[in-house]
């Protein structure tokens, strides 16, 4: 796997991964909690301190060892895409969490197409970038990764900014949640940010034997808030 730190791209490829991040892309990554909203129903994240400590181990407990991974590896071999993408699939552990995935790896897929993301450049670019492959609709951490295909980006790099943009997604959700003001925000997600290069270190070198997507609390949680009397998020 590729996850050299000395990958050089054009300003204008490294623009289009920060594009590719930004919490502002229609995705719909904002109307998501990924069972943090049923924690603070549950009394489990009541405070900064507390969601902070709960986001940090999401990062290594959860995403690091599978939708990280997962990107890590269909941006380092395109060609893994469709069997990597039925892992993601088949791991769901809920039916929120699965109709997430789909959900924003879809609006992805449209939004490419809506900008001609992938449009230009050579064959092998259009290819790699792989718009059509993948059952037409892959799931959101494959349809990130093939995103960022175009962009000449590492594997490495491409899980930073994928983990930066999941961080600051659930920042947010954890503002409107707890609710917390947005001094607490930014330093959740400094914290986060302190810990993502381990976090993405850690999925670029794992083997594939060694990824999972076992989170029994949280599979718990995001279960109970499918059926939670009030809420802002749809996971």
């Amino acid at each position: 796997m590729n996850t050299a730190t000395t990958t050089t791209i054009t300003d204008a490829a490294l623009l289009r991964l920060v594009w590719l991040a930004s919490p502002a892309l229609p995705v719909g990554g904002f109307s998501y909690s990924e069972g943090l909203e049923a924690a603070v129903e549950a009394g489990l994240v009541r405070d900064e301190q507390s969601a902070g400590d709960w986001l940090v181990d999401q990062l290594h407990l959860g995403l690091a060892r599978s939708d990280l991974a997962v990107v890590a590896a269909v941006a380092a071999d395109p060609g893994r895409a469709e069997e990597l993408d039925a892992w993601v699939r088949q791991t769901r552990e809920t039916s929120e969490l699965r109709l997430q995935t789909e959900q924003m790896g879809r609006s992805l897929l449209e939004w490419r197409k809506s900008v001609g993301w992938g449009d230009a450049g050579t064959p092998a670019m259009r290819e790699g970038a792989g718009v059509h492959s993948v059952h037409h609709q892959p799931t959101y951490p494959v349809a990130f990764a093939l995103a960022a295909a175009i962009t000449g980006a590492s594997a490495r790099q491409v899980a930073l900014a994928f983990a930066f943009g999941w961080s600051e997604n659930m920042t947010q959700s954890a503002i409107k949640s707890v609710p917390l003001g947005q001094g607490s925000g930014q330093r959740m997600l400094a914290r986060l940010a302190a810990d993502i290069p381990a976090a993405v270190d850690a999925a670029c070198a794992l083997p594939d034997d060694a990824r999972q997507a076992f989170t029994p609390m949280l599979a718990i949680l995001s279960a109970q808030h499918e059926t939670q009397y009030s809420r802002l998020f749809r996971s």
